[in-house]
């Protein structure tokens, strides 16, 4: 009798081993797949997100930027009076304007002891007008305006009349300054002047090449 009770017990046995057994295994892949349908979802939701708004953000736009009264304007056949004019427009805070030649001065055209050097045969001709290769400036809203030059035989190169006929200086008062050897501003501004037939032009000066910010300064505010 004992041997049978002891047989029946260790069926009983393997059949809820089994039953163990098989529920395990079923279980778990519905584990896996738990995780892995949590992470799908995740995944989807990062996907319709919305961008972030940047619509609070500010930007500086071109219209938004503070539009200035000054200008200075140059001509600079070697630098000298692109200096000049640099140091001008940092001190007045103002917008700056290289007048570029269309056909560029080489040293040869600057030889002044050579009577047929370009430079030379120009200033012989006061109805000379080298054509500008990036007059495209607009005038429209400055009030003031610094333009500036070397001296070349005692007068503005000719490529600054090509500019001043080409433009309107109505209610612009333009203040002339230029860079030489030695010579003064002459007449050059009063010819460049009479040649532009509108503006306020005032008397304008000659300034070192190495005119210090200081002496810019000091010059600017005799002019008020």
């Amino acid at each position: 009798m004992k041997k049978l009770f002891a047989s029946v017990f260790m069926i009983l046995g393997l059949l809820c081993l089994t039953a163990c057994a098989s529920s395990t295994n079923e279980s778990a892949p519905a584990a896996e797949n738990t995780v892995r349908s949590e992470a799908a979802a995740d995944t989807e939701t990062d996907k319709a997100k919305p961008a972030p708004d940047n619509s609070g953000t500010e930007t500086e736009t071109p219209e938004q930027k503070e539009s200035k009264d000054t200008v200075v304007v140059y001509f600079s056949a070697t630098g000298t009076t692109k200096g000049v004019a640099e140091k001008i427009a940092a001190a007045e805070d103002a917008d700056i304007y290289e007048l570029i030649p269309a056909e560029p001065y080489s040293a040869a055209d600057l030889d002044w002891n050579d009577k047929n050097s370009r430079t030379t045969l120009e200033m012989n001709d006061p109805d000379v007008r080298p054509a500008i290769g990036n007059d495209n400036i607009e005038l429209d809203g400055y009030s003031t305006m610094y333009i500036g030059y070397p001296i070349w035989w005692g007068d503005a190169p000719r490529i600054m009349s090509t500019f001043v006929e080409a433009h309107d200086f109505d209610g612009i008062t333009v203040i002339p300054f230029c860079t030489s050897g030695g010579s003064g501003i002459g007449k050059s501004g009063d010819n460049l002047a009479s040649q532009a037939g509108s503006g306020n032009w005032l008397k304008g000066d000659r300034l070192n090449a190495n005119v210090s910010e200081d002496e810019i300064q000091k010059w600017i505010d005799g002019l008020r």
